[in-house]
């Protein structure tokens, strides 16, 4: 028994917000920005949320598979945004698409975590206890960036996408690794609360996303390649056996860096950080629904998949389209 993606979908915020546009409230520029970065615009969410556009996205990736809320069993969202401590977002997913019958939670693996909810909804799958899946990554990181911060805050946008997964016999999902590297994790990072009650007094300043970027590109050009070698290896696959490369969307050196590592073309690897940018935990679902959408994706084609960054986290997968 193996899990299949059957269906997915994605949802972006309304507004789009150009260089040019950041240039007007920052010391930036189109050009500084986009030979960076391969950045050009992004989407902001103004009155979207988190868990709506998480539903959003859900709605369409269930239309695309041909599913209703009730054949729903799980859903799992990667979130480092979700709008509230608690309810998840899962759960408020749950509430918004009418899942009756799931099982809702979040999990945070940042930009990994729609990676991480694949493997373990592809966990539970394999053990008979639910058939079909909805995993989600989804954020609002607006919220979280120093918008006076022109190195960090100029890569990343607001959005969510969606798959549905499902047990099927044929197998689909080939192979898969993970990992996490913690004592390097504060390169990139976001304090939450502080603790505050009668015996501590903290400030109440607003916390913002602090990233050196320098150590994320390092860990990122040499713990991706290395990754996607050897789950394409766990599939019994060599590299150049893989059609497409749907990698997470941080920067466009980064991409450029991997393919020159594993020695594939840069155009097995589609890019949507031009006019999305970084959406963390979204990206790779975003994309994926993008190349599913635009027809690249056919029947037996070999997908590889990986998601990078805050925890340090990574992980891939190679699947069977």
């Amino acid at each position: 028994m193996g899990t299949r993606i059957i269906g997915t979908g994605s949802c972006l915020p309304g507004t789009v917000v150009t260089n040019d546009d950041l240039a007007k409230i920052m010391d930036t520029s189109d050009e500084w920005i986009s030979t960076r970065t391969g950045i050009r615009e992004r989407h902001l969410a103004k009155e979207e949320t988190t868990a709506g556009m998480s539903a959003e996205a859900a709605g369409r990736a269930m239309e695309n598979a041909g599913v209703t809320a009730q054949d729903i069993d799980l859903i799992i969202v990667g979130t480092v945004t979700a709008d509230n401590v608690t309810p998840a977002c899962a759960c408020e997913v749950q509430a918004l698409i009418g899942a009756d019958h799931a099982v809702a939670f979040d999990i945070n693996a940042a930009c990994s975590g729609f990676m991480f909810a694949l493997h373990i909804a592809h966990a539970w799958l394999q053990t008979g206890v639910y058939r079909t899946a909805l995993i989600i990554g989804a954020e609002t990181l607006s919220k979280i960036m120093d918008w006076s911060d022109r190195s960090t805050c100029v890569l990343f946008g607001d959005g969510a996408g969606a798959a549905v997964v499902r047990a099927d016999e044929r197998g689909g999902l080939l192979a898969f690794d993970q990992g996490t590297d913690g004592v390097r994790g504060r390169v990139l990072s976001c304090p939450n609360r502080s603790n505050n009650n009668p015996l501590v007094r903290t400030s109440k300043e607003l916390q913002y996303v602090h990233m050196d970027g320098q150590e994320v590109y390092k860990f990122a050009v040499t713990q991706v390649p290395a990754s996607l070698q050897k789950t394409v290896e766990a599939a019994g696959l060599n590299v150049g056996d893989i059609d497409y490369f749907a990698l997470h969307q941080a920067n466009i050196r980064i991409l450029q860096a991997v393919a020159k590592r594993l020695k594939v073309s840069e155009e097995k690897f589609p890019v949507s950080l031009d006019h999305c940018g970084n959406i963390s935990a979204a990206s790779v679902p975003i994309l994926l629904d993008e190349m599913n959408r635009q027809g690249l994706l056919k029947p037996g084609m070999k997908v590889a998949l990986a998601g990078f960054g805050g925890g340090l986290t990574w992980a891939s997968a190679v699947l069977e389209w």
